[in-house]
């Protein structure tokens, strides 16, 4: 029988936990076990194969996370899909660029 991913959360959901609470003590609250999984997959084993890992591996991956290096990850992802523009229509965002040239 394979493992799948989640049986392999499953089984590192105590490593993620502990982190969690590791996040905790540095303010980072928002933090939840999926979103550290996520980071690791994402990131972390982007260009190899989870389910071939050994679980020793996976678990010193998720414990070796370091805050930061979560929160620049966090921030590079929310950067790359923000709008910036989203709030405002077409025609404010015209007139916006535009007002500059017309001042001149």
């Amino acid at each position: 029988m394979e493992n799948t991913y989640e049986d392999i959360f499953t089984h590192v959901l105590p490593a993620l936990e502990s982190k969690k609470s590791e996040f905790e003590v540095y303010q980072y609250d928002t933090v939840t076990e999926k979103d550290i999984w996520k980071y690791c997959v994402t990131k972390k084993w982007r260009k190899q194969n989870v389910l071939s890992l050994p679980l020793y591996q996976i678990v010193n991956d998720v414990l070796s996370i370091s805050p930061a290096e979560y929160m620049t990850f966090e921030q590079i992802q929310n950067s790359r899909t923000s709008n910036w523009f989203s709030e405002i229509n077409q025609e404010e965002l015209h007139l916006l660029l535009n007002s500059k040239i017309e001042d001149k």
